[in-house]
Order: C-alpha cells, then structure tokens, then sequence
C-alpha cells in the first residue's frame, strides 16, 4: 500500500493548446485539481514553488484555501526553496495554512534547484554569511525554522504590552500542533538525506539526484532511501519516517494519450550538470496499462517509498489531469498492490 499523491509545477503561458493561460488560471485550476483529486480517492496535492517563473511561486495562500475546500487531503509542498525564505515569518504562514486544513500540511522544503535569473535570493534581502554557501544558507535558515516551530518561546516580552502577555518568553503564533513531524527535505545526495533524518525531517526524492555512483538512477535512489532510514534509525527519533519519490507515470488509455505522451522520449535515464554537479536525471514512464505495471515494478525506489508523487501537465487543465489520475487508480495501482 501507498500513498498517492500529485505533484504540480503550475505552468501557466498564453499559448496554443495551454489550459492555463494566466496566473489566475493556475491558482484556481490548482484548487479545483485537489478537489477533484479528493474525491476521486487520491491522497495528496502538492505543489511546486519556483521564483522569477510563470510557475506557482508564493504557496501559503494556495495551501490555506485548497485546505478551505478540502477536508481529507494531504495538501503540500515539494519543494519550497529554503534560500528565499525568512524561517520566522514562514513559521506563522504554515502555521495558520495548517490550521485551516485541520492538520493536514505536508511541507516540503529544500535548499533548492538552479532558478531563473542569478542569485534570485538577493533580491529578496538574503545573503550568504561570510564562509557559506547558497546551500548552507537554505540549511542554516531551515534549522532556524525547525526550531522555531516546536513552540517554545524564545522573545523577551515588552514589559507595557498593548495587550496582556502569558508569562513567560513569547513564541510565535498561531501554532499548529503535530506540524513539526510533517516537514519533508528535498535530498539531491546522500549526505542531505542522512542530513535531514538527523533532524526529524521526512524525506522527498524527486526524479534527480547527484550521480554519486554511475548505476541506473532508481538503484541510486533506493540506496538514499535506505542511507537515509539508517541514519533516522541511528538518530533515536520517536516516530516512524516517512519517504516519497516523484515520477511522471501516464497510462496510455485513449488517442489524446498517446499523442501527449506516446512517443517513448524519456523512457531512458538521462545525464546533466546541475551546479557543477553531475546529475542523474530519471526516465518516465508511458505505455498501455499492463507493459507500464511491468516496468514500475522493477523500479526500486518506488518499491522503497511510501509516498509516491505523480508530476501532472498541469497547462492540459483540470479535466484532463483528473482524467490521468484516474487511470493510474484504477488500471495500474491496484496489480502493484499500491490500493
């Protein structure tokens, strides 16, 4: 058994053959896409946040109103970029976003891909302190984050308040309960899953990693599930972890199908240089229902996740992404025992 969710970068351009031609359209259709998501039985919504891109970008507002319309639903993130984010004004979004969802906020952060123009983070008023990185600046903003959400109070209280204070120092609020065990890290290595299991976070594995040892990039990938169990394991952590991998996965039911997605082009894993870095980047996967479950089940990482994210072409709008959704419930996840 899995849990299922999708996973939407939330395009929008104005062109030919787009669903989803403005901001407008993709915040809305975002909405409408959980709920149709609810209903149908899926598990979770999530969302991708980029910057400087016609793409969703602010989360917090979607997240609070899709928990609006929803009641059952893992709403999330996957991933939130830690490197543009003040970790104490981030504490009261999710915090309130949590609430109005009764609890149901999946957060995924990270310290983010290549974006639009350079250094984007600058402009938001943030930089490296002397010695750091980009990279260590999004972890040393996060573990500021985690710490500020466990709800301990940390500020000295003004001692003429405008309204009565509780004695004591002052946390930030609203407080959510129980969200701290619900924060996800985005790992690209090995050493960042270990990272986060260190930390109590739970671990998102996207569909690229750095190529640490040249094998087939779901062998890779389960082999970072597992350095990432032992290290949690060694940690001491109370509670059970959770693992979610994403993928782009679309059973080939009808005509319009095949013609999106048909033609086999990422069918194969792919090789690329990200900050540097050589990165493995992993195939999708598009056939009739039965040759797809035989190919899924050889993928290993999805064997060893307990979350699996679809991607979704979310400029194809609401109708057509339900209908996507759908065929992989019903078709596909019940043989690979995921339903």
């Amino acid at each position: 058994m899995k849990k299922i969710g999708f996973l939407s970068f939330g395009h929008w351009a104005n062109d030919r053959g787009s669903q989803v031609r403005s901001a407008s359209d993709v915040l809305l259709q975002s909405i409408d896409l959980a709920v149709a998501a609810e209903q149908m039985g899926l598990d979770g919504a999530y969302f991708r946040v980029h910057h400087y891109a016609r793409q969703l970008a602010s989360p917090f507002p979607l997240l609070a109103a899709v928990g609006a319309r929803t009641t059952s639903i893992e709403i999330g993130t996957g991933v939130i970029d830690m490197r543009y984010e003040n970790p104490l004004y981030m504490v009261e979004d999710a915090g309130s976003a949590d609430l109005i969802a009764g609890g149901r906020l999946q957060l995924g952060i990270s310290r983010g891909s290549p974006e639009q123009v350079i250094d984007g983070w600058r402009h938001f008023g943030y930089q490296p302190a002397e010695g750091e990185t980009p990279a260590d600046m999004a972890r040393r903003h996060t573990q500021v984050f985690l710490q500020i959400i466990e709800g301990e109070g940390f500020a000295q209280p003004n001692p003429r308040p405008m309204f009565p204070n509780p004695p004591g120092l002052l946390r930030l609020e609203p407080q959510s309960p129980g969200l701290r065990n619900r924060i996800w890290w985005g790992a690209g290595s090995n050493a960042t899953a270990e990272w986060a299991a260190k930390l109590g976070m739970n671990l998102q594995s996207s569909t690229l990693k750095d190529d640490e040892t040249g094998e087939a990039f779901h062998i890779q990938q389960a082999k970072q599930i597992r350095a990432y169990r032992a290290a949690w394991k060694e940690a001491g952590h109370s509670h059970a972890p959770r693992v979610s991998v994403s993928r782009s996965i679309f059973a080939l039911m009808n005509d319009q199908d095949r013609m999106y997605f048909g033609n086999g082009s990422k069918d194969q894993d792919q090789i690329g240089i990200i900050d540097q870095t050589r990165s493995v980047f992993g195939r999708g996967y598009a056939d009739e229902p039965d040759r797809l479950i035989d190919q899924l089940r050889q993928d290993e990482a999805i064997a060893e996740a307990d979350t699996l994210l679809l991607t979704v072409p979310n400029m194809l709008g609401v109708d057509y992404n339900t209908h996507v959704l759908e065929s992989l419930l019903t078709h596909v996840a019940p043989a690979l025992g995921w339903r």
